[in-house]
């Protein structure tokens, strides 16, 4: 994730952006629409190099976390990735297919149909939470829509960012796919290129901050943000599935996730056997925290400090803050482990209620009956995500119409980001524009309308002047009442 804009001052790496950038626009005057085989080819390509590399990975993302859990490296980028491809590959020959369109009275003569166009050179910025994912997952679509691919990673992931542009130079000639990295001003300068289309995964104030410099050359952008996605447990759910399900989720990454659950709202007088169940689900899960590698590190220094200061922040204010450790560890603040921490009391004033949280802190809140819990969803910036546990047909009806969020789970969370044939982003503050699935091909392509008249037939000569004859006259009948 980008933390700021600054003044660049690397020339070399800024002369590498410039030569690939240049490369990939010339590449693709000389090659416009490759083919399906051409960009199946890629396609596999990548995920060959994927799974030909997959330890060497998760090693490199397990260095700069200080401790990623491997398996969750594996399960939620590894795996994600090389289904996306498959997922591509089975489909694109269709996806690429013109799709006819109908035509009026008027132009029965005519044949009108749509082609699905490349763009051209693709800019992917790259957060740190997921790297492998979050830079595979736009690019496979990008290669599937036949566009050029440039992605830049996140420089807090120096290891990960390091070892992705070895591999993508190996494979992919630089016109075709390339990797750069660098800080926060190379940031800058790869938004301020006149892409074809940019794709920022990132903080909504970033998220800003990429739009206006894409906005001086027109690029269009899809801006896949975060915010404070709500969980609402229903009046009739149960307790300990949700529990079960929400600790798991919450827990993944060590809650530093884009869709995770920012906060829970439990039925006024359920909260205690709420935050019961969910210690000891997460007890369960993890029995040890401070050498256990299926429990994720926080990303870096300033990440932890951040929590930190909300937990002091929410205490300070009045809030009632219950760790989850279950081998009550003593944990070295050097190694970056936080325990889960469930948060009562918490109130607006609160920085964990304005702000993003992006860690294993949950706040549990009451709420009085599904009409007021789904006017304090409302009364907030729309999400990324939202969350309904529970069975009842109408509540999860007055969820899904009566709020705005990027997408919906019931009795679940986070999994619909896995699921290929649906399309993924956020609405307002929590994004713009989507991709995956089909939506991902439309997204990097240029859909274009192509009318055909036959040379032998004019039925728009109808419509010439000099106007006011009789099959102007005819036309008006026909058309105009």
């Amino acid at each position: 994730m980008v933390a700021n804009f600054e003044k660049p001052d690397r020339d070399s790496t800024f002369e590498q952006l410039d030569r690939i950038f240049q490369l990939q626009k010339s590449g693709f005057a000389s090659s416009p629409f490759p083919d399906a085989m051409e960009r199946i080819s890629n396609l596999n390509l990548l995920k060959t190099l994927m799974l030909d590399n997959k330890e060497r990975i998760a090693d490199a993302i397990y260095a700069d976390f200080g401790c990623r859990s491997r398996s969750e490296t594996m399960m939620v980028e590894m795996l994600v990735a090389v289904e996306g491809v498959k997922y591509a590959t089975k489909r694109l020959r269709r996806w690429m297919r013109p799709s006819r369109r109908h035509v009026g009275l008027l132009f029965k003569t005519t044949s009108a149909k749509v082609v699905y166009q490349p763009k051209g050179v693709v800019g992917i910025l790259v957060p740190w939470n997921y790297p492998l994912f979050l830079a595979m997952g736009p690019a496979i679509y990008a290669l599937a829509a036949g566009n050029r691919v440039m992605i830049k990673m996140s420089e807090a992931t120096p290891q990960t960012g390091a070892l992705l542009e070895e591999l993508i130079s190996s494979v992919f000639p630089e016109q075709v796919m390339a990797v750069v990295n660098g800080g926060a001003d190379v940031a800058a300068a790869f938004s301020a290129k006149p892409f074809d289309h940019i794709l920022f995964t990132g903080s909504t104030n970033v998220g800003r901050l990429v739009m206006q410099a894409a906005a001086k050359n027109l690029t269009p952008v899809t801006l896949e943000l975060g915010g404070k996605s709500p969980t609402i447990i229903g009046p009739e759910c149960d307790l300990e599935m949700a529990a079960e399900r929400l600790a798991f989720t919450k827990a993944l990454n060590a809650g530093q996730t884009c869709v995770a659950p920012d906060y829970v709202m439990v039925q006024e007088g359920r909260q205690q056997e709420f935050v019961a169940a969910l210690t000891r689900v997460f007890s369960g899960l993890y029995r040890t925290l401070a050498e256990n590698d299926d429990y994720t590190s926080i990303i870096n220094d300033s990440q932890y400090q951040r929590l930190s200061a909300l937990l002091d922040d929410a205490r300070e204010k009045g809030a009632q803050l219950i760790e989850v450790n279950p081998g009550g560890e003593k944990l070295d603040p050097a190694k970056r482990k936080l325990p889960l921490v469930l948060v009562l009391g918490a109130k607006d004033s609160m920085r964990l209620m304005q702000e993003e949280i992006f860690g294993p802190i949950l706040p549990v809140i009451a709420y009085r009956d599904l009409e007021s819990a789904i006017q304090f969803v409302n009364s907030r910036p729309r999400p990324l995500a939202l969350y309904y546990f529970g069975n009842d047909e109408n509540a999860r009806r007055q969820v899904l119409e009566r709020t705005h969020s990027g997408g919906v789970c019931f009795n679940d969370a986070i999994f619909h980001v896995a699921v290929d044939d649906m399309p993924f982003g956020g609405i307002g503050p929590s994004g713009m524009g989507a991709y995956h699935g089909h939506e991902g091909f439309l997204t990097f392509s240029h859909a274009k309308g192509v009318l055909s008249r036959p040379r032998w037939l004019n039925t728009s000569a109808l419509l010439h002047p000099p106007y006011g004859g009789r099959l102007q006259a005819l036309v008006e009948r026909l058309f105009l009442r």
